[in-house]
Parts: C-alpha cells; structure tokens; sequence
C-alpha cells in the first residue's frame, strides 16, 4: 500500500515515543487534524477492503472526510496517531455530552449506572480506529485507544461497530470492551453493536454484572 502523499512533519502536541518497531504515539489537536484530512483518508483506505470500482473508493473516501469533519467540529475533539516514517494508524473521537444524546437510537434500556456516568460527563466515545495493515496492526490499535481514553481520564469508553466486521468485534471485546445491544443512527443502513469500556477501579466495580442493574430510558 501506498503511503500517504504529505507527512505530518508539524509540531506534536503532548508528543510520545514508543520503542515498538520506531512506532511514535503523539496527540495533535483539532487544527492540526483539520490539515491532516488527506493523509487520514489515505490512512482510511489502506487500512478497510473497498471494492475495485473507482466510483466506490471515491464515494468511500468521501464519506471518511465527512464524518472526520463532522467529528473535529465537535467540542472536546481528539486524536493520537503513529508514525514511522509515515503515517501507519490514528485513534479519535470526542466526550459525550451529559444530556444523552449520543445514547439516542439505543434498542431497548440503557444501563443506570451508564447513564450516571453520562449525565457527570465521564464518558468518551472512540468514533475511529485505523491502522494501516501489518502483522502488530491489531497492538498497535489497541495502544492507540488506550492512549486516547487516558489522555482524558475518561470513566467509560464507548464506541460503535458494524455487527459484520467481525475482526473489529473480536479485537474490542479480547480488549476488555463490553458488547451492550445495538443502537441505530439515522441516515444508516444499518444497526451497530455498542461497545464500552469501564476505566478505573471504582467503574468497573459500577459496572459489575450490568444484567442485574436497575434499567432506564433517556428521552427520545
């Protein structure tokens, strides 16, 4: 795979080196990500199959930039990305706003305890995780998410993947993520399984057993 056209040469924010294979972790902040979007959608690309057709990568790649820019508009916008000698992979998202309505779409009841943790502003949505293909992708993602959550003492993680992308699923839950139900998002065909990740004694204490928690409904 090709590597992306323009390197990211300029000053890291809260800048981090890793000894694993020259990988370098460093958090970039909203601007910075803003003059990244073509490298990122390069990163995109690379990292997920699309089909052959021209067309398709296109249509793909442009629906990438938008949700990226839809994301770095938000308030509180994050990112960590690794570099060698390009880009190979970058984890980023946003807090969840305290009135809920990141959980709006969700099948069934949520959780109290997650709705405590909401409503006090201790949860961080991962909205993407990519990593260019390679034999240590799937560590090198999971360094990614954790540096991203604990650069904002976050309580609760959470994130949304496709019920199909099995290796997602499988990578999440073999790091600890814990599969709630499935919400939908309108506009999409489709209903994604939610995620979330406790952070911290006192959470994961909070979220022992969610089965037996009292259960309630945000708003809809």
């Amino acid at each position: 795979m090709a590597w992306p056209r323009r390197e990211p040469s300029r000053a890291p924010v809260g800048d981090e080196s890793s000894d694993m294979a020259g990988v370098r972790l460093r958090r970039v902040n909203r601007w910075l990500a803003e003059d990244m979007r073509q490298d990122l959608a390069d990163l995109y690309m690379a990292s997920c199959e699309t089909g052959p057709e021209e067309e398709h990568r296109s249509r793909s790649r442009e629906e990438f930039l938008s949700r990226l820019t839809g994301d770095i508009r938000r308030p509180g916008f994050a990112m960590v990305i690794a570099e060698t000698d390009g880009l190979v992979g970058c984890a980023f998202g946003f807090p969840v706003h305290g009135d809920g309505s990141w959980w709006h779409g969700f099948d069934g009841a949520l959780p109290r305890s997650i709705e405590q943790l909401t409503e006090s502003d201790g949860v961080f949505a991962v909205t993407n995780v990519l990593v260019r293909p390679h034999p240590q992708d799937q560590d090198l993602a999971r360094r990614l998410q954790e540096r991203l959550l604990a650069d904002h003492q976050a309580s609760l993680g959470t994130t949304l993947v496709d019920p199909a992308d099995h290796p997602a699923l499988n990578a999440f839950r073999s790091w600890g993520w814990q599969d709630i139900g499935e919400i939908w998002r309108p506009g999409l065909p489709t209903m994604f399984r939610v995620l979330v990740l406790p952070l911290g004694e006192r959470t994961v204490e909070r979220l022992e057993g969610l089965g037996h928690h009292a259960w309630t409904r945000w708003p809809g």
